[in-house]
């Protein structure tokens, strides 16, 4: 069995050198141009299928002006986070004369994505990019790709929060831990001690970093950490942990929420419990959801710009070095939901 080398393409050169013909009769044959004895031809055809060599779709568009093709593998979440990234890797490559191939995967089907990756290469993608908010499908969908030969060779983004570097990869990301650790120190500026925090699902990289930002710059401050409530990003979960907060004695003065819809069902809880934002209790949501702006009051909230990420995205694959992490800093968009703690609050 010929193996050409690894993490690379395999080359017209190595399906020649299968074949025991020239390089030139393997390049008639894959561009179907000149006259080729019809068994050499079926020798090229037995070594390409062999080898898995395809046209090197980058080259080919550099040469006809036609545009390259990007290969993008996702989960069937629908949270704002992964689509709004989605958005912006489509607007960056637009602008670059790109084409984006899609492919959305249920998270059981995560590590076998042979399928997805068949369609690619017939697609000729010069590039992947793999959003994983999953720690468990970044890993997966990275060994299925470099257990995939004709891939092993392409360049790799993953868009994933706080990831380490992966071998034959780049990772970008937003900042979420600094986000994180900014929307805290902002509350405690204003003069808050007691600050909750409602996580997102624990199973996400961005549930994880942001629970660790608030933490880690509470206890920076010597503040107390109080129990950490969990969600799953829903506005219903949201509604219950404001239930929950509602009726703590001590209550917090102030709540650090890992989205703006949790932060949504937190308002809702609050206001039915007679309680006001930001005069009893501030809150700082995170991702500036377009509705953000439209709540009572306007959240503040800690920004992510999609777009860049995913301008990000798409540069990384054309400059891309291995083991690399390029990561973009989220602003603090202060508004109308925090403000100082009441004098009867300060303990």
């Amino acid at each position: 069995m010929f193996s050409p080398p690894s993490k690379r393409r395999p080359t017209l050169h190595d399906v020649a050198r299968l074949a025991g013909c020239s390089y030139q009769t393997v390049s008639r044959v894959v561009n179907d141009q000149g006259a080729v004895h019809p068994n050499t031809r079926e020798q090229v055809l037995a070594a390409i299928a062999e080898v898995g060599y395809r046209r090197n779709v980058a080259a080919a568009a550099l040469k006809t002006d036609r545009p390259g093709s990007i290969g993008v593998v996702t989960d069937s979440s629908w949270r704002y986070g992964p689509m709004g990234a989605l958005r912006g890797i489509e607007i960056a490559a637009r602008e670059l004369g790109k084409n984006v191939i899609l492919s959305v995967n249920d998270r059981d089907s995560f590590g076998s994505l042979q399928s997805t990756l068949d369609t690619f290469r017939d697609a000729y993608v010069d590039g992947l990019i793999v959003i994983a908010p999953l720690i468990r499908e970044a890993e997966l969908a990275l060994n299925s790709i470099e257990n995939s030969g004709w891939a092993s060779g392409l360049p790799i983004v993953v868009l994933a929060a706080d990831l380490a570097p992966l071998p034959h990869s780049v990772v970008v990301s937003e900042d979420q831990y600094e986000g994180s650790v900014r929307a805290v120190k902002h509350l405690i500026r204003l003069g808050h001690k007691n600050i909750a925090h409602i996580a997102g699902n624990q199973e996400w990289l961005e549930g994880q970093v942001r629970l660790n930002g608030w933490r880690d710059a509470l206890v920076a401050q010597d503040l107390p950490v109080p129990e950490v409530l969990i969600g799953d990003w829903s506005g219903e979960s949201g509604y219950q942990a404001g239930c929950r907060i509602a009726d703590l004695s001590p209550r917090p003065t102030a709540v650090f929420v890992a989205s703006d819809l949790m932060a949504l069902g937190l308002i809702r809880a609050l206001n039915e419990h007679g309680l006001r934002v930001p005069q009893d209790i501030s809150i700082i949501g995170f991702d500036d959801h377009e509705f953000a702006s439209q709540f009572d009051p306007p959240l503040t909230t800690v920004r992510q710009d999609f777009v860049a990420l995913g301008t990000l995205c798409v540069r990384s694959l054309q400059d891309s070095k291995s083991d690399a992490r390029h990561t973009i800093s989220p602003d603090l968009i202060i508004r109308k939901s925090t403000a100082p703690p009441s004098s009867s609050k300060i303990s």
